[in-house]
């Protein structure tokens, strides 16, 4: 628009030939963050226990502590890090190989102001899932053990009751709820096991609500349509990587 009196812009805001209107900022793209190594935190804390106990042996046996390590194997408590540490590698690739660029994974990320870490984090169309991985072999079972009207599932791997481990995911879920507090997301926990052996007709389920499942099944429910879209897939996934980043390699 043009004043006819003097030829300028009717109004401060409108624009001429000369001074063409300004452009509306553009927000900054929404960049894929980095997966992180996974099982990294437990690899890390493997080589401390062992390097503790190579260092304690030469102290005490001298020129004999060879063949003490040699003869006695590691305790059983410093190998199970090196063993949970291949379990989240196992996931971490299954994951990736059966997803791909349907959902971006997180792995090993660090809790703030704890000792904690959280195993994997994978955002998708279906939300949010937090993903515990264990490295347990033996048969895998599901067990009633509620009342005569209601039902309390508990799991049990090698006939060890493992339902005690659904704690720790609800701690996690949790300090993620807080992370994503701003934001609509669906947010699911997941306990994977690895090497567990399945009865044929057991299906995935739920122990204080929490998913017990393997992988094959597990990347199939997380992959199914959900909610969210691509954009708000790589929002949550930004915030979440800010929120728990990955371990220093």
């Amino acid at each position: 628009m043009t004043c006819l009196e003097c030829g300028g812009p009717a109004y401060a805001g409108a624009a001429t030939q000369d001074s063409p209107a300004e452009s509306p900022p553009v927000p900054p793209a929404l960049v894929r963050p980095e997966s992180g190594r996974a099982g990294s935190s437990a690899q890390s804390e493997y080589e401390r226990r062992h390097e503790k106990r190579e260092e304690l042996l030469d102290q005490r046996f001298g020129r004999f502590a060879g063949v003490v390590k040699f003869l006695v194997d590691e305790p059983q408590s410093t190998r199970a890090w090196a063993k949970g540490s291949e379990g989240e590698r196992i996931l971490a690739d299954a994951l990736t190989r059966r997803i791909g660029d349907r959902a971006v994974l997180l792995h090993d990320r660090k809790i703030p102001r704890s000792t904690a870490n959280i195993d994997h984090l994978v955002i998708a169309s279906t939300g949010v899932w937090i993903i515990d991985a264990k490295k347990y072999s033996g048969r895998l079972k599901r067990r009633d053990k509620g009342g005569w009207r209601t039902i309390d599932y508990h799991v049990y791997v090698n006939g060890r009751d493992q339902t005690k481990l659904a704690g720790g995911l609800h701690k996690q879920a949790a300090v993620v709820r807080i992370a994503l507090s701003d934001l609509e997301v669906p947010i699911h926990t997941a306990l994977c096991f690895i090497d567990a052996e399945w009865d044929f007709f057991l299906k995935p389920f739920q122990v204080q609500g929490v998913w017990v499942a393997y992988g094959k099944k597990l990347a199939e429910m997380i992959a199914v349509p959900g909610p969210l879209t691509e954009v708000d897939v790589l929002r949550v996934a930004n915030v979440l990587a800010d929120a728990f980043p990955a371990k220093e390699i």
